[in-house]
């Protein structure tokens, strides 16, 4: 067993006048099995490159220890080759019997060591680089959200996986997932870094009571920070009262005064007033002291959904729909059969491929008045929409997130001021705004994607795998939203919490 211990660390992109890291400190072991967890773009990726050694940084990070990163780099001419071909260049000295073995261990047999890279599903994709991760000694792993795009079955493969594995670093957003792999977790808090025992229903039990008790010390705190202004302008409007009065004065009700008593009153108002700005320097520092405990509780923002009511109880039916692609030789759907009704949650469940994206493109099409003639498959059976219907849709695919915030609310037709609001709730930070979207996080471009979503008045919300990339703490935003605004929505999404808590109904596919 061997310690990572970090010290000092401070790190800032070039040019950005925002530190990711600043004098941020701890230690962790490397048998640990930890997730990582923290909002988007505040720096989980960054953190897992400064041990790859890929950027300059202040201070120290354990030097000796071995670091191998998941996913691995593939580009395009790596496609055509196999994972037998590519191992070496992911892991050099990796040996092929090991590999063997952890396909073994994660149910796959070996023959798809000798297929195009290409012709492997993501699932599969994952479960080789996987095997060969976990096939050195002595490495300690960092592996950056393995279930991206994945299905139920894949992600349990890999999570029954991961949670026999020791040593590595885990980033995910799935409640469910990292709950069942780790023993420990590294939470990247709104300042410095926490480490904790347990998974991350014990660390968010322990979050939300230290979250009550510091709501309670902040109460107190600006309670206490209020009576101090208070105390010190009192002050400060008493030593400017006896200033006053120095000059003039009536000798009739004032007998007792004459002019050689001015100096004294200003002798002694000065002092005064030196004890007065003494006092204020005090209560300045130990107000600056109070703010400074304010800043610890990471606040789940509530959003706002405003859907719009159908005049018609029933908004989609699907009767024995069937779907096949014109050059395919079997059907990608067959013979589904569902209703969806205003104020319901339907969600797709089913395996990759099983014609989930298939369906949803299915109603887009009817909605959008697509002949038959125009679309690249063939359907039998019903499925029907009612006139009039608005969809507010989000595709898994963001590679078309590209220029100024403002240049996409305008093509969308979204107001841009709203548009900034809501992904500030969302966490965004305002130097975001000003950059071109190419160079927003996928958990980014994500947000930005839901934002507009949640902006576009709808009788139902379409959304196909919305929380790839998402964190934790929007992950819980957005379903709080969804509870309390109760839209109608049709959903593809492996989140297991996620679908446990918003579904009002489950099609299987």
């Amino acid at each position: 067993m061997a310690q990572i211990n970090v010290c000092n660390l401070t790190f800032a992109y070039e040019g950005s006048f925002d530190k990711v890291f600043d004098d941020v400190s701890f230690s962790i072991d490397t048998n640990w099995k930890l997730g990582f967890i923290g909002r988007n773009g505040k720096g989980k990726t960054t953190f897992l490159n400064l041990l790859l050694g890929k950027y300059e940084y202040s201070g120290s990070i354990s030097k000796g220890i071995v670091y191998d990163y998941f996913p691995y780099k593939i580009s395009v001419e790596d496609m055509s080759k196999n994972a037998d071909d590519l191992m070496e260049k992911w892991k050099p000295g990796v040996e092929n019997w090991r590999v063997m073995c952890e396909l073994s261990n994660l149910g796959i047999d070996i023959e798809i060591l000798y297929r195009p890279f290409s012709t492997l599903s993501l699932g599969e994709r994952t479960k080789v680089m996987l095997a060969v991760l976990f096939s050195g000694e002595n490495d300690f792993l960092l592996i950056d959200e393995p279930t991206n795009h994945l299905d139920k079955d894949a992600r349990e493969i890999i999570k029954k996986y991961l949670s026999s594995k020791k040593g590595f670093i885990l980033v995910s957003h799935d409640r469910d997932f990292l709950d069942a792999c780790i023993d420990h977790v590294l939470v990247l808090k709104r300042v410095g870094i926490e480490v904790q025992t347990g998974n991350f229903s014990s660390w968010w039990e322990n979050k939300e009571r230290a979250d009550m008790n510091a709501k309670a010390e902040n109460e107190k705190h600006l309670k206490e920070i209020h009576k101090l202004r208070k105390s010190a302008d009192r002050s400060k409007r008493w030593a400017e009262k006896n200033e006053g009065t120095k000059i003039g004065f009536d000798p009739v009700k004032e007998h007792d005064r004459f002019l050689g008593t001015r100096s004294y009153i200003g002798a002694k108002t000065k002092k005064m007033q030196s004890r007065v700005k003494s006092f204020e320097k005090r209560i300045l520092n130990e107000i600056e002291e109070k703010e400074g405990l304010l800043n610890e509780i990471e606040e789940i923002t509530d959003l706002k959904l405003q859907p719009l009511t159908h005049h018609k109880e029933r908004l989609i039916e699907c009767k024995d729909f069937s779907l096949c692609y014109k050059d395919a030789e079997e059907p990608s759907l067959k013979n589904i059969s569902f209703e969806i009704v205003q104020g319901e949650r339907v969600f797709l469940d089913g395996n990759n491929g099983c014609g989930k994206s298939s369906l949803i493109k299915s109603i887009l099409a009817q909605v959008n008045g697509k002949a038959e003639r125009e679309l690249n498959y063939e359907t039998t059976g019903t499925l029907s929409v009612v006139s009039g219907l608005k969809i507010s849709y989000i595709s898994q695919d963001t590679s078309h997130l590209r220029g100024t915030l403002k240049a996409y609310a305008e093509k969308n037709d979204i107001d841009y001021t709203l548009l900034l609001t809501l992904l500030r709730q969302l966490d965004f930070s305002r130097v975001q705004f000003d950059k071109d979207m190419i160079e927003f996080s996928e958990g980014q471009k994500k947000k930005v994607l839901i934002a507009s979503s949640l902006l576009t008045p709808a009788h139902i919300y379409i959304w196909d795998e919305p929380l790839n990339y998402i964190d934790v703490f929007s992950r819980m935003q957005i379903e709080k939203l969804l509870m309390h605004y109760a839209p109608t929505m049709l959903l593809v999404e492996h989140d297991v919490k996620f679908k446990e808590t918003l579904s009002t109904k489950l099609v299987k596919m």
